[in-house]
């Protein structure tokens, strides 16, 4: 059994959003009771994390580290097209993922006790993000 499902996401700007919730309560109307389920974000300047959603101070490290990591605007960049976060977004998104699998077990999502699926949006700017669940079993 297959069911495909879409998510939008609406983001205040760079941020990790939980979508946990959402996705969960997409694996729980599928009637899949065990098997995977894949989560995709269609855009190139936000990815998808499994992360700690305990300890909020988790999240925000992470996007200090990556602050430094690839800073916005830096002179090295060609590709300025939508302005100084533009280019750094799109190397976010080639250092994490477009993508997701997490397994499905008694028709919920199997994820550890402190895990969680985000949403990580790249830009500095407000945007929709869809992403697409697709539940196998």
């Amino acid at each position: 059994m297959v069911k495909c499902a879409g998510i939008t996401v609406s983001t205040p700007g760079r941020v990790m959003v939980d979508i946990t919730g959402r996705v969960d309560e997409i694996v729980r109307g599928s009637g899949v009771s065990d098997g995977i389920c894949h989560v995709f974000v269609h855009h190139t300047s936000a990815s998808l994390t499994i992360n700690e959603k305990a300890d909020p101070d988790v999240i925000r490290d992470l996007e200090t580290y990556f602050e430094r990591l690839v800073p916005d605007g830096h002179e090295m960049y060609r590709h300025r097209s939508e302005g100084p976060d533009d280019m750094s977004s799109h190397i976010r998104c080639a250092l994490t993922e477009s993508s997701v699998v997490v397994p499905v077990r008694n028709g919920a999502l199997s994820l550890g006790t402190w895990q969680g699926v985000f949403l990580w949006e790249h830009r500095e700017t407000p945007h929709q993000r869809r992403i697409s669940v697709t539940v196998l079993g």
